[in-house]
């Protein structure tokens, strides 16, 4: 078990969250949520020891393992894919480097074997033996595969390290496991497999994610930093949202009554001050009036983006045609074989499945940012796309502002609607003066949709959106686009965002396209899909998890 007594932290004399009494205990797994910057990641790191608070007390019951996702992807590029994840079991992996050694001594002697022979039963205990084997299932389980078990960690690329590192979090069965975003990087796939293993884990998870459906499968207890304090809720993410949506609502309630019962007081007191019947009655009011303070509702860290697109004008009959589409990779991988498609108005198209290099190469070719020879791209006329890119750091590697930087996609030049406009995507004050080249990940992403919204295209082109932002920016762009009434062509690793906004879905496999009218959460219990998945899979290193 892991509580947490009295705790308080500050950052410049202002609390992060004061007073904070938590306990996890074995088999729960708790979700933290909040904010950008309430403090999230430091409360793991509060929590791992690596992070010094100002007062109270974190415990951990004695002899037990805590185990916590690594942020530092460099960290293991000296090592052996399977001997980082061995490492994830610090009591196991020295065992073996000090064991291996007794058996690598020149003078081996025979008090040398009768300690080998103490650590290889030690060794047997702890697992040492079925290690080799739980570590490829786990590595293959996340995705990676069986070609990088055995490479270096510098010869991976990141995508593939997050695999690893998470791996190495889970390896070993530790008593208490800290994940920070433990999905990104992850493909459905891999995600699909990380919540089965977590739901069956028996020990204690914390975790921080932004993944709504990857929370409300494995969470049975949301804790919410908020208000300067931390909130345990029982329960998953939806759970915790009606009841944040009700006690919101409760908060306002009480509000407003007593702010009317002050303003009825206010009125009989002017009305009846100077009279002297009523003077006396006055009098008493006014003291009740002194007693009720106006107790103002506590701000809220959380702040929610305006995402709103609307287009110029109403899209035609036709959108898209693409035809005889080839692309290979900078290695001669194939990533699109003579592949065809037909978009219709109407549709919201959710590409998926684990080809992210062929539907990132179909986006840029028909968004017109990579060219395609033989290929047949026709756009109807009334269209007007506009698309962003997995990757869109070529568009803030310049010397703007996000004023300046925003104005080169907008009709209106006045500063003032520029600012206004770029206040509603959290961008307030001096904030709109910031250098781009300096941006964060999801400023970039936020930057990226005003650019999309003040195109006024009917066509929207989105590759992983969701990557970047945090839980709130999700939830805004989620029903901007569930809104919107052109054509969505996107891709997402996020399971409820896709499921709440695509009425076609597309996945592009090794052996061939499965295309279906339908929603996700249809479309993964399809029988027909599961088994053109099964056979377009099959005789590949593609682990198929739904």
């Amino acid at each position: 078990m892991l509580s947490v007594s009295d705790l308080t932290l500050k950052f410049s004399e202002k609390p992060l969250f004061k007073d904070v009494n938590l306990k996890f205990i074995k088999g729960n797994c708790y979700g933290i949520i909040g904010a950008n910057g309430a403090g999230k990641s430091t409360f793991l790191k509060v929590l791992s020891g690596e992070q010094d608070f100002d007062s109270g007390q974190v415990s951990m019951t004695p002899g037990e393992r805590m185990a916590k996702l690594s942020q530092d992807h460099f960290a293991f590029d000296e090592y052996s894919v399977k001997e980082t994840v061995m490492m994830g079991y610090p009591k196991l992996y020295n065992l073996g480097k000090e064991k291996d050694a007794i058996y690598e001594k020149p003078d081996f002697s025979e008090e040398d074997g009768i300690k080998a022979a103490e650590m290889e039963a030690e060794f047997g205990e702890l697992g040492g033996y079925e290690a080799e084997n739980q570590i490829e299932q786990m590595l293959s389980g996340l995705g990676l595969e069986e070609e990088f078990h055995d490479r270096m960690m510098s010869d991976l690329d990141e995508g593939q390290k997050v695999r690893v590192l998470l791996a190495q979090a889970l390896f070993g069965n530790p008593d208490i496991l800290l994940l920070d975003e433990p999905t990104n990087g992850l493909d459905l796939e891999s995600i699909a497999w990380l919540e089965d293993f977590l739901i069956e884990f028996e020990n204690c998870v914390i975790v921080v994610s932004h993944d709504r459906h990857f929370l409300n499968a494995i969470c049975t207890y949301i804790c919410d930093i908020d208000y300067g304090k931390i909130t345990q809720f029982t329960g998953n993410y939806d759970f915790w949202y009606q009841m944040s949506q009700i006690m919101q609502k409760q908060a306002k309630d009480q509000q407003k009554k007593r702010e009317d019962k002050m303003a009825e007081l206010k009125t009989f007191i002017q009305r009846f001050a100077s009279n002297v019947s009523k003077a006396g009655q006055a009098s008493s009011r006014k003291k009740v009036l002194e007693k009720l303070e106006l107790e103002e509702l506590p701000v809220t860290s959380r702040k929610f983006p305006y995402v709103q697109f609307q287009s110029e004008r109403e899209i035609g009959n036709f959108v898209l045609t693409a035809e005889h589409l080839n692309s290979k990779d900078s290695e001669g991988n194939v990533l699109l074989n003579d592949f065809s498609i037909t978009i219709h108005p109407g549709e919201k198209v959710a590409f998926v499945g684990m080809e992210h290099n062929s539907i990132t190469s179909f986006f840029d070719i028909v968004a017109g940012d990579v060219k395609c020879e033989g290929a047949t791209i026709n756009w109807g006329q009334t269209t007007k796309h506009t698309y962003m890119g997995r990757d869109n750091s070529a568009y803030f590697s310049n010397d703007l502002n996000i004023t300046e930087w925003l104005k080169q996609y907008s009709k209106e030049q006045d500063d003032s609607y520029v600012r206004g406009f770029l206040g509603r995507m959290l961008f307030s004050g001096d904030e709109g003066l910031k250098p781009v080249k300096v941006l964060s990940g999801g400023e970039k992403v936020r930057c990226m949709l005003s650019k999309m919204m003040l195109s006024g295209a009917n066509v929207l082109i989105l590759d992983d959106p969701t990557n970047h932002l945090d839980l709130e920016s999700i939830e805004s762009l989620n029903q901007g686009l569930v809104r919107f009434n052109g054509v969505v062509l996107f891709s997402s690793h996020d399971h409820e965002f896709i499921s709440t906004i695509a009425n076609r879905i597309i996945e592009i496999t090794p052996k061939g396209i499965i295309d279906r009218m339908m929603n996700f959460d249809d479309y993964l219990k399809d029988e027909h899909v599961k088994s053109l998945r099964k056979e377009y899979y099959a005789g590949t290193d593609k682990k198929i998890r739904f």
